[in-house]
């Protein structure tokens, strides 16, 4: 059984009682798929989740902005690996006769304002709030971290036209949903997706998605999560 089917199998389960169709595309759903298998480092369900998101329409510069993004949050030897079976993924298409669109490039960053606060505007969108100021927590603690953090991930990375903030958090959340043991990045994550527009059901569907990779005792450790992230959004 492929790893679509397995997940919508899941989801059908999970979701047993819904009238209304899957509310991510196919494109989201092979997103969120590539992330969970790109986290807990399966090779064999990543290659296939990287073919199977190409004829759902991701093109070859997509899936591997998707992978330069989770260096961030999995490290260089797990988006390195990831970037390594997407070339196997295309010589074995190509050899098959399979034409794979490249896609665009990103566009150029023009803006002249500092990188800094770039980023930490990028991060303000995401959470629907300013940051705080003072800084607090980890922050506060380690200025380095903070820096990097509004710098590199939320201005070179995020602010990287390739895929959109909703995209990037739909990433995120799979990625953050299958490395487990982090759950204060994954109620954050989930309240900014939420901001981007992502809808609770769709949250739960990511999960589902991730059930095939990491099975139902991890995926239902995330749901908890999310629960505690809806009320949290209700105060």
């Amino acid at each position: 059984m492929g790893i679509f089917a397995t997940a919508l199998l899941l989801l059908m389960t999970t979701t047993a009682q819904a009238t209304t169709p899957a509310a991510l595309t196919k494109r989201q759903q092979a997103l969120a798929t590539i992330s969970a298998y790109t986290a807990t480092g399966n090779l064999a369900g990543l290659h296939e989740a990287l073919a199977q998101g190409l004829d759902a329409g991701l093109t070859v510069n997509e899936e591997k902005e998707v992978l330069v993004q989770l260096y961030a949050y999995c490290g260089f030897p797990r988006s390195l690996q990831g970037i390594n079976t997407l070339m196997r993924v295309l010589d074995e298409r190509k050899a098959q006769g399979k034409h794979d669109v490249a896609g665009r490039e990103a566009s150029p960053i023009i803006s002249n304002a500092p990188k800094y606060e770039r980023g930490k505007e990028n991060l303000s969108k995401l959470t629907g709030k300013p940051e705080p100021d003072p800084k607090t927590g980890a922050n506060a603690f380690s200025p380095e971290i903070d820096v990097f953090l509004k710098e590199h991930l939320f201005a070179d990375i995020f602010e990287r036209d390739m895929l959109t903030f909703q995209e990037r958090e739909i990433a995120t959340i799979s990625a953050l949903v299958s490395l487990g043991s982090v759950e204060p990045m994954l109620q954050a994550h989930i309240g900014m997706g939420m901001n981007t527009g992502l809808t609770e059901a769709q949250v739960q569907e990511i999960i589902a998605l991730d059930e095939a990779a990491i099975g139902k005792k991890a995926a239902d450790a995330a749901r908890t999560v999310l629960s505690q992230a809806l009320a949290a959004a209700k105060k």
